[in-house]
């Protein structure tokens, strides 16, 4: 029986990342066909007309779209624009919890570049033990990226993935404050390489459990990685069967010509699909 609470389900996105976003929002209903899914749709450069589109394809996908303009809502500070020309909406993730229902106190922030193969709803049922997020950390087989960013950052914990979080909006709307992000964008500006997700690591990464990456954040460059580090147990077959999020961190992404990642064909075939059945 499909559940009458529903999975509250957060993605942000420009203009540029529409396709993606929406070969995204397939899978996810695709993979759990029975869950109640509403999705907030956070923006602020996307048209008219896209936002018409938009709102027509979730519904042919049974999902409950809400379309939030977040340049209405938030002030962002040349600053938080300067940084290696990364779009504002990277950081609509962490801004969100005033933009949305003040009754809403849980949503589920996912990145449009990554697909879902499986059932969410133990991730959206993680009990985040008094944190304000749950997000995985990418563990490489020397964890040497875990040092440098500790360094960079001043951080003594993993680096946490930003491209996937459960978010505890209540404990955001007191916690995060939008002069703390514009001083640590300031102080660290010529540090920062993926700003919003810096950020979340240095202001709170205290304030996050860490969740399964093999699980809810699939790294999809990294599979050698998966199998070597599991003595060969996380291959294709595994993933297919126990991973729900795979994400196509980095470049080249899957619809760019020279990805090779062995997930870049499923990436394919979802986007075939939206194209062939929903255009």
């Amino acid at each position: 029986m499909t559940s009458t609470e529903p999975i509250e389900i957060l993605v942000t996105s420009n203009q540029n990342y529409i396709d993606p976003l929406k070969v995204m929002l397939y899978s996810l209903r695709l993979n759990n066909p029975k869950a109640a899914l509403r999705v907030w749709l956070l923006q602020s450069d996307i048209s008219a007309e896209t936002n018409a589109n938009l709102l027509k394809y979730a519904g042919r996908l049974n999902l409950d779209l809400n379309v939030i303009k977040m340049d209405e809502r938030v002030n962002l500070p040349k600053s938080f624009l300067s940084v290696y020309d990364y779009p504002q909406e990277m950081y609509f993730r962490l801004l969100c919890a005033d933009s949305l229902p003040q009754d809403l106190h849980k949503v589920l922030y996912l990145d449009p570049d990554l697909l879902v193969i499986n059932d969410i709803m133990p991730l959206w049922e993680t009990n985040l033990d008094g944190k304000m997020f749950a997000a995985a950390v990418h563990k490489g087989l020397t964890d040497i990226m875990r040092s440098i960013n500790n360094l960079r950052l001043g951080t003594d914990g993993g680096y946490y993935n930003s491209g996937v979080m459960l978010m505890d909006l209540d404990q955001m709307r007191q916690k995060i404050k939008i002069n703390d992000i514009i001083e640590t964008v300031e102080k660290y500006h010529d540090y920062l390489i993926l700003p919003d997700q810096d950020i979340l690591n240095y202001l709170y990464s205290d304030d996050t459990r860490e969740i399964s990456e093999d699980l809810w954040n699939f790294d999809a460059r990294k599979s050698i990685m998966y199998l070597t580090r599991s003595g060969g147990q996380e291959n294709l077959d595994w993933v297919m069967k126990h991973t729900s999020i795979i994400h196509f961190c980095g470049k080249p992404k899957p619809w760019q010509p020279d990805s090779n990642s062995p997930y870049t064909a499923l990436w394919l075939n979802y986007q075939q699909i939206v194209t062939n059945h929903f255009n």
